[in-house]
């Protein structure tokens, strides 16, 4: 074995906030955002009771149905989101992996810039950390990677729905304890 050879592993940063050069942006992939069960079933469950009162003066009115509602399977499933690994050569020389979860304009980045990367500890300690802010020092610019969120999935039009259903919830309960 020839002891010149100097194989550079690839680390995951430990610290809040790196500093390096870009050495390359890996083809970036999908990944699926998980939706928790208890909280969709309380969004629904609320976002029902608003759908009954819909459903009702409609009823009265004489008035069409409405679009349809997406399927409960489908909410479960969750959104997925663009995850692209980032490896950095730190200050020290170590070639560093970080994720870019989201998307930033394609000209943001190239190999070589100079960046700060604050980074944030993912709950799977395998994984490396997320890239939460990146500020590029070689075109002085900011950037914040965007994902997709349990409430954008989700939908203004489901979760009014459900402040509304929460809404006459609380009215009844208060009106019942009122008399």
């Amino acid at each position: 074995m020839d002891s010149d050879l100097h194989i550079r592993r690839i680390v995951h940063p430990t610290g809040r906030i790196v500093t390096g050069r870009v050495v390359r942006l890996m083809d970036g992939y999908a990944r699926e955002l998980k939706v928790g069960q208890p909280v969709l079933v309380a969004v629904l469950a609320a976002a029902g009771v608003a759908g009954l009162l819909v459903a009702l003066v409609r009823a009265l009115l004489s008035i069409g149905s409405g679009g349809s509602r997406r399927a409960f399977k489908e909410l479960r499933k969750g959104p997925e989101y663009l995850v692209t690994p980032l490896r950095i050569r730190d200050t020290v020389g170590q070639l560093c992996e970080v994720e870019l979860h989201g998307h930033l304009p394609q000209s943001a980045l190239h190999p070589a810039d100079h960046v700060q990367l604050t980074l944030r500890r993912q709950r799977d300690p395998d994984l490396p950390p997320k890239v939460e802010q990146i500020v590029n020092l070689t075109t002085g610019q900011l950037l914040t990677p965007r994902t997709a969120t349990l409430w954008s999935h989700l939908g203004p039009p489901l979760l009014l729905q459900a402040a509304l259903g929460a809404l006459l919830v609380a009215a009844v309960l208060t009106w019942s304890a009122l008399t």
